[in-house]
């Protein structure tokens, strides 16, 4: 069974109850702009409400990428007061998959920096491609994460090497990411697939009603913090004002390297 969206992919085997949304947007390492975030709302709700979905991996298309960030030149548009919105509704969309009662793998398959971090942190569990890379590079570009990733991250890897991650924006490769705690298995490329569907299968072969509850008590403990999630939405439309921020996005799209002022 499949459905169209613009910039994904939606394909559940019937027989195993494993719904697959792949991110679909090749040509640009499957960056996030407003109509796949979108997408996701959109596919994310309908399988919490098909019955016939027991369990969720998301991918992305090709073997280069997993989500490489956002569209730099979308999110270079918007006013600060637009940021925000974006960020908070980025950060929405996140959560539901989070707060999902039906279990969601990540199946990491190359790069997975800025948003597409964040995407897979959001999943319960992550599956690495061994050609996988994990980062927050925002601050390169005179940003900050805005979905989630400043709260998601250290509850992973602890708040001192979230903070060297995030300040740095230093990438760690898949077998750094499994030592870190941020992904659960590291697998070759091929098997990446294979290896999720067979993982999601042992557990929703458990009781539904226990998985689901199990999840929701994990939550519980991470319940979103208000304020931290406030503060990140704030901040990002913020940054949007500075000169930094201009610089970084002129400067990676006319491929030099950025001058940062701090103003």
């Amino acid at each position: 069974m499949s459905a169209t969206y613009e910039n994904l992919l939606y394909e559940l085997d019937a027989a195993s109850g494993i719904l697959t949304i792949t991110l679909n947007r090749p040509t640009k390492l499957n960056a996030l702009n407003a109509a796949t975030i979108a997408d996701i709302d959109a596919a994310v709700q309908r399988a919490l409400d098909e019955p016939g979905v027991r369990g969720i991996i998301f991918t992305g298309s090709g073997e280069k990428a997993f989500v490489a960030g956002a569209d730099i030149a979308e999110l270079a548009a918007l006013t600060p007061a637009q940021a925000a919105r974006a960020a908070e509704y980025g950060q929405e969309v996140f959560a539901r998959i989070e707060e999902s009662t039906k279990p969601v793998v990540a199946a990491v398959n190359g790069f997975a920096l800025g948003g597409g971090c964040e995407l897979a942190m959001a999943c319960h569990l992550r599956v690495a491609a061994d050609n996988a890379r994990f980062g927050q590079p925002e601050v390169n570009l005179g940003l900050l994460p805005g979905y989630g990733g400043t709260q998601r991250l250290p509850q992973l890897v602890g708040k001192g090497k979230a903070l060297e991650l995030l300040l740095t924006a230093d990438a760690v490769k898949a077998d750094e990411a499994l030592r870190l705690g941020l992904a659960n298995h590291v697998v070759p490329l091929a098997e990446l697939l294979p290896f999720c569907r067979q993982l999601l299968a042992k557990i929703i072969g458990k009781a539904p009603l226990a998985v689901g509850l199990v999840l929701e008590c994990v939550n519980a403990h991470y319940a979103k913090d208000l304020d931290g999630y406030e503060a990140e939405a704030q901040a990002f439309g913020k940054v949007f004002e500075s000169d930094d921020f201009k610089e970084g996005t002129a400067a990676f799209v006319e491929k030099r390297p950025a001058v940062f002022t701090g103003k």
